[in-house]
């Protein structure tokens, strides 16, 4: 229940942060991002290291946006959103066995060394993604309107994230069917 709520609050954060800004103060939009990050801690178990460098950025960002009661640090959330994705799928393509292929595992134990490869380029391909909407939310942050960062942060990126995500869906059916022929 928890996880649901911090996934619902992180895709409405642009939203709500924008349908606020002009009416209430940044400081006290503050509390919106403390709240997530607070969540965050629940939900991210205390032995992930990435999980708990993730609410401190936030509470950081919380922390600044309190005290100097400015609207940038709370557009910068979806930048760090981002950075944090990026590390994970990057370290485990590091490590091994990347983030993909984990949840490609879930469905199928047994991947072959094909498979394995394909789950390591989609998870390079996520890493670039990863990258560019985190500059590209970064560039909205720092010299956009706010209802274009809203509009970018709150719409567009989840918009191109489905993309991917049914790109690379079409394209793995047909990378199993090559498989099995």
């Amino acid at each position: 229940m928890r996880w649901a709520l911090v996934v619902a609050l992180t895709v409405a954060y642009p939203l709500l942060v924008f349908a606020s800004l002009g009416h209430v103060e940044p400081r006290y939009l503050a509390l919106l991002l403390l709240v997530l990050g607070l969540l965050r801690l629940t939900v991210g178990g205390s032995g992930a290291v990435q999980a708990r460098w993730i609410v401190a950025a936030a509470l950081l960002l919380a922390g600044m946006t309190a005290l100097l009661n400015r609207s940038l640090p709370l557009k910068l959330y979806p930048v760090l959103v981002n950075v944090a994705m990026l590390t994970v799928f990057a370290l485990s393509l590091l490590r091994g066995p990347t983030i993909v292929e984990r949840l490609a595992r879930l469905t199928d134990p047994h991947l072959p060394p094909e498979a394995i490869r394909y789950t390591r380029r989609v998870t390079q391909i996520w890493c670039g993604f990863f990258l560019m909407n985190g500059l590209i939310a970064l560039a909205t942050a720092l010299w956009a309107s706010e209802r274009v960062w809203a509009l970018y942060s709150g719409l567009i990126a989840y918009g191109l994230m489905g993309l991917l995500m049914g790109g690379e869906w079409l394209v793995r059916r047909r990378v199993r069917a090559r498989m099995k022929a």
